[in-house]
């Protein structure tokens, strides 16, 4: 039952997005993005209210026309998630859905275009107490800098980046965060260390078009657990060709297995061999469905067999190890009761939502004493 993460984290500017913090001390916040048609009123808050209930913090939504810029108004009234709008090019776009109560503007400002446009979003955010993201991607650099570097490097990432900055420096708008993007591990790992060297405002991480389920969910937490060890990183995005709740569910596995955020179960499981005495796969698959919806931070351990099960179970708040004839449950780390293969998910499943309801109380009774 480990607790504290030892990951030193970097020290940056908080800002607010909505009424979630970013940055400082505050905890990482995991975001997705919908991929409804904006202007698709209900099939977009449908899906938002998906993301909310999976356990965003912040939610970006596309805007790229005023069309959608009104239907995002719209949107915005029935959801509760922080969403951040998603504008490139068209100034009067920012300005509209800053009217309309966006929690944060998605822009470049140099592709804003003329610097009193970009003045005019910068105004607009700061009268209404709105951040603005810098969102550079390898995919997109200005044509000077690819003619310069020849190629996407972590170094034009930066520099493209430092320009946006500049445009923000100059009319005094510190509050801002950034991302510098690449669908290539190395080169946004090597960007971000660049960046976070160099400003002090957040920094939000993402391995850009990632990939599928499997391939996306691989490279996004080998890249961003390399940057996130380093104490780098105050939002994070999983790009995946998918669901865009699996992208939720990605990113608090990936901060979990850092503790560096706690929401829902922990699960230990062996992967199974031979010496098993009950099948761990498909017990671990039914657990998972069935306790989707535990927010209560908890470890539970499913080992199949007493080689290395009580050991494992005894760190964990409800630890299962096989045995002979009898299966073993902890809860604590102390042997609580044996069970039988015969609804072997059913029984675990009652005690996992027991011990996760004394929790929940009394990790409530603990915070209300301060």
């Amino acid at each position: 039952m480990h607790c504290e993460s030892p990951i030193k984290r970097r020290v940056s500017r908080q800002i607010h997005v909505g009424n979630v913090p970013v940055g400082g001390d505050a905890p990482i916040a995991v975001q997705s993005m919908t991929n409804t048609d904006t202007c698709d009123v209900a099939a977009t808050v449908a899906q938002i209210r998906r993301l909310e209930d999976a356990g965003a913090d912040i939610v970006r939504v596309s805007v790229p026309d005023m069309d959608a810029a009104e239907a995002f108004g719209r949107i915005k009234q029935q959801v509760r998630v922080p969403l951040v709008a998603d504008i490139h090019f068209d100034y009067t776009i920012a300005l509209r859905v800053a009217e309309l109560g966006v929690d944060c503007l998605r822009i470049n400002p140099g592709n804003i275009g003329r610097e009193d446009r970009v003045k005019a979003v910068v105004d607009a955010a700061r009268d209404r107490g709105i951040p603005i993201r810098i969102g550079v991607n390898a995919g997109s650099l200005e044509k000077d800098l690819q003619k310069k570097y020849g190629e996407p490097t972590p170094e034009a990432l930066v520099e493209s980046a430092l320009r946006h900055v500049e445009h923000l420096d100059r009319l005094n708008f510190p509050d801002f965060k950034v991302s510098v993007k690449a669908s290539d591990v190395f080169m946004a790992v090597e960007a971000y260390r660049l960046l976070s060297r160099q400003i002090e405002q957040p920094l939000h991480l993402g391995i850009t078009e990632a990939g599928g389920l499997r391939s996306g969910t691989v490279k996004s937490a080998v890249g961003l657990g390399m940057l996130l060890a380093e104490g780098i990183g105050d939002t994070i995005r999983i790009s995946l060709a998918a669901d865009p709740v699996e992208e939720i569910k990605v990113g608090y596995d990936i901060l979990k297995s850092l503790r560096l955020r706690s929401r829902g179960i922990n699960f230990i499981a062996c992967p199974s061999c031979s010496r098993q005495n009950f099948d761990v796969v498909k017990t671990m698959n039914e657990l998972e469905g069935r306790l989707e919806d535990l927010l209560v931070p908890m470890d539970v351990a499913v080992i199949g067999c007493v080689v290395n099960g009580p050991g494992e179970a005894k760190e964990a708040h409800v630890g299962l190890t096989g045995g002979t004839p009898n299966n073993l449950i902890y809860i604590d780390g102390k042997p609580a009761q044996k069970l039988t293969n015969d609804n072997l998910v059913e029984e675990l499943e009652r005690l996992i939502r027991r011990k996760a309801a004394e929790k929940a109380e009394a990790d409530a009774a603990l915070i209300a004493r301060g």
